[in-house]
């Protein structure tokens, strides 16, 4: 289980899956996770393998759908603001009624991009990329 806040150095993918797994147990329905961090960051990856410790296999970015929705114990919306260029295009395709479904969990990458869209009770998750490529996780809860 992660602690809130808190900072992790990953040097290697399998310290970022061991990372995900360990923040899949503070996982819980209504949940809103906001992940932060420039382009290659790592992003879809920690959703990725945090999204395998709940039986979820395939997952892809969901830059050109905007959202990809997965259905395991919980409900998971993935979101990614990155191609987004206007909020009327979230408010458009029903993204308030995804911060409320039932039984759910929205992540977003690129979250930032929109912070007026964003609940005011979530978690961020914010990723820097090291010069020898290893990873900062910054874990904050809002």
């Amino acid at each position: 289980m992660v602690e809130f806040p808190s900072k992790h150095v990953c040097l290697s993918e399998m310290e970022t899956i061991e990372l995900a797994k360990s923040f899949s147990e503070n996982i819980s329905a209504s949940d809103v996770v906001v992940l932060i961090g420039e382009l290659g960051s790592g992003k879809t990856f920690f959703i990725k393998h945090l999204l395998k410790c709940y039986g979820i296999q395939n997952v892809n970015s969901p830059t050109f759908a905007i959202v990809n929705e997965y259905n395991a114990k919980l409900n998971f919306y993935h979101f990614d603001f990155y191609r987004i260029n206007k909020e009327s295009e979230l408010i458009e395709i029903g993204f308030n009624d995804y911060l409320v479904a039932e039984n759910s969990v929205v992540l977003i990458e690129w979250g930032s991009l929109f912070p007026n869209l964003l609940p005011r009770r979530r978690t961020e998750i914010s990723i820097k990329v090291n010069e020898n490529f290893s990873r900062v996780f910054e874990f904050s809860k809002l």
